[in-house]
């Protein structure tokens, strides 16, 4: 039985980003990040996740009432690569603190916050790009997410790499774009983008920290920046109509870096009315998603939450 004041421990361990919070009920008592990691499904991937986590657990405020822990949910970069090893993630938090643990996909987290483990669609829109649904019966359905290589259409990766194609094209006699001078903070000549984006060490984040200058280039009225945009807009339009499927309501949340735009979003929203989907306010997000999976049990995505295996008393 969920406690308003039980003390729970939420993390987002992600690829580029890990954050933990401490948190009383709705109160957040505190809260550290610092780097990613490559993923729980990778080579010793649950260490790697646990070793991560503890150090940030070590970086938040002294004093925290760490030893009065009632459970910990962690959304983990993937988790939906191998069911295996989350298993193992959660065993290993749950030895380690004492307490009940869960771990799920950060795509999964990121639906339980927005929707509140209720049913419905939510499109999450940062360097990646998803859609995640979860049915009445808690059958996942989901469209993209498949990575930088064969998907991700419309995420601020995307967006950011067409933008700099877009200089390079201009620089072979295609269209003019002012995101040649936007490309001009990151190297003197268009011709040095592929060796600076080779020297990255994540060019798929380093593409995606363009993407704000598409959008600021699109909402100045950039022809070639609004071409791009309406495409992102386009494309993920489509992605949300396939994951909804048969879903009578044709609601979704939206969540991401990408939608803080308020230029995008507002952009995007448009998109999906046009297809008739209404977008509704997210009640949360991947961290409010941990923390449900933390102190309730039996939710409709249960079947997606990898927890310890210890049969904990309610």
């Amino acid at each position: 039985m969920e406690d308003p004041q039980d003390v729970v421990l939420v993390a987002d361990v992600g690829k580029s980003r890990c954050r933990v919070e401490l948190r009383r009920g709705s109160e957040l008592l505190g809260a550290a990040d610092q780097h990613g990691f490559p993923g729980v499904h990778v080579d010793n991937g649950p260490t790697l996740a646990f070793d991560l986590l503890l150090e940030t657990v070590a970086l938040l405020p002294p004093g925290l009432p760490l030893t009065t822990v009632t459970g910990i949910g962690a959304a983990v970069a993937g988790v939906e690569a191998s069911a295996q090893k989350s298993q193992e993630l959660a065993t290993m938090l749950s030895l380690r603190f004492g307490v009940p643990a869960a771990v799920l996909s950060d795509a999964t987290a990121a639906q339980l916050g927005a929707l509140q483990g209720a049913p419905g669609t939510t499109l999450i829109v940062g360097t990646g790009a998803v859609a995640f649904r979860f049915d009445e019966l808690g059958v996942l359905h989901r469209a993209d997410g498949w990575g930088p290589y064969l998907g991700d259409r419309g995420s601020g990766r995307w967006i950011g790499q067409q933008g700099l194609q877009a200089v390079l094209e201009a620089h072979d006699g295609g269209p003019a774009t002012s995101l040649s001078v936007a490309a001009g903070a990151l190297v003197e000549s268009p011709e040095m983008l592929p060796g600076w984006l080779a020297d990255q060490e994540n060019p798929y984040r380093a593409m995606a920290r363009f993407a704000p200058l598409v959008l600021q280039a699109a909402e100045a009225g950039d022809a070639v920046a609004l071409n791009i945009v309406g495409e992102a807009c386009r494309i993920l339009t489509a992605t949300v109509q396939r994951a909804s499927g048969d879903d009578t309501s044709q609601r979704v949340a939206l969540l991401g870096g990408v939608v803080g735009s308020d230029f995008f979003a507002s952009l995007l929203r448009k998109s999906l009315a046009s297809a008739g989907i209404e977008v509704v306010a997210p009640l949360g997000d991947g961290l409010d998603g941990a923390a449900l999976a933390a102190t309730r049990r039996g939710l409709i995505q249960e079947r997606y939450i990898h927890r310890d295996g210890t049969n904990w008393p309610d």
